[in-house]
């Protein structure tokens, strides 16, 4: 059971400052995407923080657990197509689809990806998965996207049907707490757990400040960090048949307001992720 005495559930513990994320010579910081709920916009957003950080100059690497969807993957086969179309180089990570199945595979793709990079981003699947339970364990930082909505909500905690204060935490917030508990006992280290709120609306509602009271209430019992993520906006889906994404601003032509406020979102993000920081600056 989760104890909320402990440390490794604090978040002042777990809001750790950037200068000491630093990934060091040879080590590669894990991000891992996971969700058991699907559209949450999680596949988009992990592809967007692989680019983002791409486009920093980092090394990254790719690796989509989600052999039936493939969205990452199909995402990064587009972006491909693109870039021989238009015959200029863009940001691109190397990246790699596990088959579901082989966990041998499965190491040996991981050490691979793992390998001379900075970074390594994690797509898994919208549902219970083995392999993704590894994944998290893996996680140096680990991004949960949920969408404003209780249904998404009880993924992590449930809450009183009427005074709508949380009255425990849900199976998924257990999960994340014994994959924390394994990574301390392997090495020592903790999982940066970050809950990641997804298309939001534009428009304030009496959802919204509940969903969001909710999630400051859990945040204090079970220590995940809470940060803004991508808006509810047309031009992400539009993006994703060319591979593109909101880093790629010179391929879209003219911007409209839409876009300018996506890539400011992007910027946010970014930065409430607090990853280890590499040396070139992200939309120079």
């Amino acid at each position: 059971m989760i104890n909320t005495a402990n440390q490794l559930t604090d978040p002042i513990h777990l809001a750790r400052d950037a200068s000491a994320l630093s990934t060091g010579p040879g080590k590669c910081h894990v991000i891992v995407f996971a969700n058991e709920k699907g559209g949450t916009g999680k596949s988009t957003t992990a592809v967007h923080v692989a680019i983002a950080l791409a486009g920093r100059g980092a090394r990254v690497a790719a690796y989509d657990l989600d052999h039936r969807q493939r969205t990452m993957g199909r995402y990064f086969d587009n972006r491909a197509d693109t870039i021989k179309r238009i015959g200029r180089d863009l940001p691109m990570p190397r990246y790699l689809t596990h088959d579901g199945d082989s966990l041998p595979r499965f190491t040996e793709q991981l050490d691979e990806l793992t390998t001379d990079v900075d970074f390594l981003v994690i797509d898994t699947p919208g549902r219970d998965d083995r392999f993704a339970r590894m994944a998290a364990q893996r996680a140096d930082t680990l991004v949960t996207p949920m969408n404003d909505s209780f249904v998404d909500f009880d993924l992590i905690g449930q809450v009183d049907p009427i005074t709508y204060k949380v009255t425990r935490p849900s199976f998924y917030a257990e999960l994340i707490w014994e994959a924390r508990k394994a990574r301390a006992k392997a090495d020592g280290s903790t999982i940066d757990w970050v809950v990641l709120r997804n298309r939001l609306q534009h428009i304030e509602a009496r959802n919204m400040r509940r969903v969001s009271e909710a999630l400051d209430q859990l945040s204090k019992r079970v220590g995940f960090r809470i940060i803004p993520g991508l808006g509810e906006r047309v031009i992400y889906r539009e993006l994703f048949p060319k591979g593109l994404t909101m880093i790629d601003s010179r391929d879209f032509g003219e911007m409209g307001l839409a876009h300018v406020a996506a890539r400011q979102e992007m910027r946010e993000m970014m930065g409430a992720l607090a990853l280890p920081e590499p040396a070139m600056p992200l939309f120079a």
